[in-house]
């Protein structure tokens, strides 16, 4: 039988805690990652939200494979009552062929969107602006991974069903390595944010490279949790 998106998370989930150095710091990362409130998990859970606490700092012994199962279903579980969300990204990702460690999300919008407004939602001041005013789509990419793992081929996927989207690198420095790289990829996308930047974090040569090639070029120093909340916000 064919595992869906939520078996293959959930499998994900349970291997990257069980044998995780500190387990309740991953299953704390997982638990933030969905937006879920440890008072939520607990009842859930049917404890309190001090024993949830307790496996997060690691005041309680190392949790089990049982109770690491019980958790990631309860996770899951609630992501589900409120539409699940984080596993709809989690299968949009999959589906491109990307580990969720390399981009964090890939979405089709219903309609194109000016840039204005999606510069609203991840919080981005504009630097260079391109020669499209819209986006209809986006990807969320940590750069160093997706340089250091991606062939040139896979790197043009991050476009999704169109380039017509809006490319955000995160965990860059200056910006300059995902500008160079997107010199060797055609054609470009219709915008690029720059994460954890200011604009006098930008590499010096990034503006030149943005209207060289003709797509605008922002950043944002909002963090990733904020960007990725804005960017469901999207219709």
């Amino acid at each position: 039988m064919t595992r869906g998106p939520r078996e293959e998370l959930a499998e994900k989930i349970a291997g990257e805690v069980t044998l995780s150095d500190d387990p309740g710091a991953t299953l704390r990362k997982w638990r933030t990652d969905f937006e879920i409130a440890q008072t939520d998990l607990a009842s859930k859970l049917d404890v309190s939200p001090s024993v949830v606490s307790d496996y997060e700092s690691g005041r309680r012994e190392n949790p089990g494979i049982g109770v690491i199962g019980r958790v990631v279903d309860a996770l899951l579980d609630i992501d589900e009552t409120r539409g699940g969300t984080h596993i709809r990204q989690y299968a949009r990702v999959l589906s491109a062929g990307f580990d969720s460690d390399v981009i964090y999300d890939l979405r089709e919008y219903q309609a194109n969107i000016p840039l204005e407004r999606y510069y609203d939602a991840v919080g981005a001041t504009e630097l260079v602006r391109g020669d499209r005013d819209t986006v209809a789509g986006h990807t969320v990419i940590n750069s160093i991974k997706a340089i250091q793992r991606l062939s040139s081929d896979e790197f043009y996927t991050l476009y999704g069903q169109s380039t017509n989207r809006a490319l955000v690198f995160t965990n860059v420095t200056r910006g300059e390595s995902p500008l160079v790289a997107l010199r060797v990829v055609k054609p470009t996308p219709n915008a690029v944010v720059l994460h954890g930047l200011s604009e006098d974090d930008v590499w010096e040569h990034a503006a030149d490279l943005a209207r060289i090639d003709g797509f605008s070029l922002a950043v944002t120093d909002l963090p990733l949790d904020e960007v990725l909340d804005g960017l469901h916000g999207l219709p």
